[in-house]
């Protein structure tokens, strides 16, 4: 593991902060487009309160949104075991000082630490290189939005159609509940597990990245299309801005399985990343994982 210039625990607070109280510049910028082009008078206002919830949270340092949901991390570069502890003591950390809400409950007895850690929690996802720097990934999701996610196993003759029908009907079907206009991940392929983590890594991607693999970048763009064209509209109220951005992931799969996933960010995708070199500390609000 590199030599770190300040406690790991520490760093993960300031993500977390940041994640919870300063929306991510790509998301913002494609609020303030989608309020310029949209014409319905309902759609125009709930995207107004939107963007002036965002300038409050981020002047006063609080959390955009009541529910501060639970954080997946993600783990890139050189470490080693300890990593896992820092990062839960900062959670532990952040719950407090933030404020984070305590969402963090047993399955069974529904009982809750209060610190939003508990057995396998949090979720932390290791990608090991051999790069000179480590690098620490969170995305929030609440259970507005996580609740939406979707995953299907569909015969592999339904092929690309079957897949865009079940992506527009999963977004479509979840109306309101995941907080329109959001981000809709996509995992294509894999087995159910990855199929399913491709769709949540997909929300870590920054709007004005560009899907590399072009037949994907095209299926992107007919998607927001589509979904923009649905009615559905900000808070499912109705207008012409129901998704902000659409991104896939592929894996490739078992020769008799098609799994698809869909997990629909919310208007505030609430992301932050942080690169630690020997000697420096780079935070940011998005990464290509």
């Amino acid at each position: 593991m590199i030599k770190l210039p300040e406690p790991v625990d520490q760093i993960v607070v300031n993500l977390l902060k940041a994640a919870n109280t300063r929306l991510p510049p790509d998301i913002g910028w494609a609020l303030e487009a989608a309020a310029g082009w949209e014409a319905d008078p309902l759609a125009r206002t709930q995207l107004g309160a939107i963007m002036d919830n965002v300038k409050k949270a981020e002047v006063l340092g609080r959390p955009m949104c009541q529910d501060t949901g639970i954080p997946t991390f993600y783990v890139k570069g050189r470490f080693d075991s300890s990593v896992r502890d820092e990062i839960m003591k900062g959670v532990r950390t952040a719950t407090e000082a933030v404020p984070l809400r305590p969402n963090t409950v047993d399955p069974l007895t529904r009982e809750n630490p209060g610190n939003n850690l508990g057995k396998g929690m949090p979720l932390i996802h290791y990608i090991p290189t051999d790069d000179d720097f480590l690098e620490i990934s969170v995305l929030i999701k609440g259970a507005g939005s996580e609740n939406m996610t979707r995953l299907a196993m569909l015969n592999p003759s339904d092929g690309l159609e079957g897949i865009k029908k079940f992506i527009i009907d999963s977004v479509l079907d979840a109306g309101g509940r995941p907080c329109p206009p959001g981000i809709v991940g996509i995992g294509i392929g894999g087995s159910t597990d990855e199929c399913v983590s491709m769709a949540k890594e997909a929300l870590m991607s920054p709007l004005d990245s560009e899907n590399s693999d072009q037949a994907l970048r095209g299926i992107e763009e007919e998607l927001f299309v589509r979904l923009n064209g649905s009615g559905l509209g900000p808070m499912g109220l109705g207008g012409s801005t129901t998704v902000l951005g659409v991104k896939i992931r592929t894996a490739y799969c078992h020769t008799a399985s098609l799994p698809v996933a869909v997990s629909i960010g919310c208007w505030a995708t609430r992301r932050a990343s942080v690169r630690i070199t020997n000697t420096n500390v780079e935070y940011s609000q998005g990464a290509d994982l």
